[in-house]
């Protein structure tokens, strides 16, 4: 081009050309003022700012932004896996997926949490930790009050309200709301057991071995979670709070002795603050409210596996299952007859009550003839 020889002419030095080449970009953006060499560049980066996707997923209908990134994510649904470990046996669809799982045998923790040190071998697991320091859960659920730290987390959770279950087993048939699941349910089928412990925290029971050394003081332990937990105590981190009165602990453990306070405080009062969004009823604890609200989101996450019968409460599933066993635990005194529901015995019982009603009534009437 014109531009080019001009370059030529003013630069004779084939060097500062080259520089040139490489500096010169005269295609600016409009939106934000960055400029690139190369105008197809300039469409790609303007897709950021139009949220354009025109590359589709002909599997899943998937969009992206560049036809890179359609390329990558077809591996998703290939069986390919060709980025190797070098360490194990494991493959990868994606270079990116190969180099984060290096970083679990190398121990490489880049990203660093400003605050308290803490380091991650992923970004999405510093974003997840910064929560803890901020408390922030921007991600709401529009079906109950619950909110997230992660867009992840409230995908999974609202799969909960609509029993959406789309990972399958290609073996039973059996459907799974998260991939993890089914990857864990895989190995019934299998009988592999692929995670074996190369220092069994159980066989250090048994012995005075403690291998995990805290930093901060002398102490040492026989489980990374047991030193992990202790570390709290040194940094004051408490990243288990109480959504009631915001006390925070460092351990769950202490959070759900502590939620046990309330809930029994509660009983004591007439104090409902749970309040239904669908209806004026309220509620003492956030159990039975969450309970209620099945009510009327028809919600019905507890499946039968037998007949694929649903039911909004668990004991009601416990309840069903014995429909299917042999299993009567419910024995009438009188007459030793069992049954599988409570609500079939109370039946039964009150037609021995009639029987005896009518049995005084006729010794009554004889008594007075």
């Amino acid at each position: 081009p014109f531009k080019a020889k001009m370059f030529a002419w003013i630069f004779p030095s084939s060097l500062l050309f080259m520089i040139n080449q490489l500096t010169y970009k005269p295609f600016k953006c409009s939106y934000c003022n960055k400029c690139y060499r190369h105008k197809s560049i300039l469409r790609a980066h303007i897709r950021v700012h139009t949220r354009e996707k025109p590359f589709k997923c002909s599997v899943c209908n998937k969009s992206f932004a560049h036809k890179s990134g359609l390329n990558r994510h077809l591996l998703v649904h290939s069986t390919e896996k060709p980025f190797k470990c070098n360490f194990c046996n494991r493959s990868f669809s994606l270079k990116y997926a190969l180099y984060v799982h290096i970083r679990l045998h190398s121990n490489e923790k880049p990203y660093k949490c400003s605050v308290c040190s803490k380091s991650f071998s992923r970004k999405s697991y510093l974003d997840v930790h910064v929560h803890v320091h901020t408390n922030e859960k921007p991600f709401k659920c529009f079906l109950c009050t619950h909110s997230y730290s992660l867009r992840y987390s409230l995908i999974m959770h609202i799969r909960v309200h609509s029993n959406e279950k789309p990972y399958k087993c290609s073996v039973c048939s059996k459907s799974f709301s998260r991939k993890s699941c089914l990857n864990v349910h895989r190995h019934v089928h299998t009988n592999e057991k692929p995670f074996k412990c190369s220092l069994c925290r159980h066989l250090r029971t048994h012995s005075s071995e403690k291998p995990f050394k805290c930093n901060y003081c002398n102490m040492s332990f026989n489980g990374k979670f047991f030193l992990k937990t202790h570390v709290r105590v040194h940094t004051n981190e408490k990243p288990f709070k109480c959504t009631l009165c915001s006390k925070s602990f460092c351990m769950n453990s202490s959070l759900k002795r502590h939620l046990l306070v309330h809930g029994h405080l509660l009983t004591h009062s007439s104090e409902k603050p749970f309040k239904c969004n669908y209806c004026n009823m309220s509620f003492n604890g956030k159990f039975p409210l969450k309970n209620h609200i099945r009510v009327h989101t028809n919600e019905k996450p507890f499946k039968c596996t037998i007949c694929s019968k649903s039911f909004c409460l668990n004991s009601s599933l416990k309840r069903h299952l014995l429909v299917h066993s042999s299993e009567k635990p419910f024995k009438c005194t009188i007459c030793s007859k069992s049954f599988s529901q409570k609500s079939s015995l109370n039946t039964h019982i009150s037609i021995h009550n009639d029987t005896l009603q009518e049995s005084a009534l006729d010794k009554h009437s004889l008594a007075h003839s």
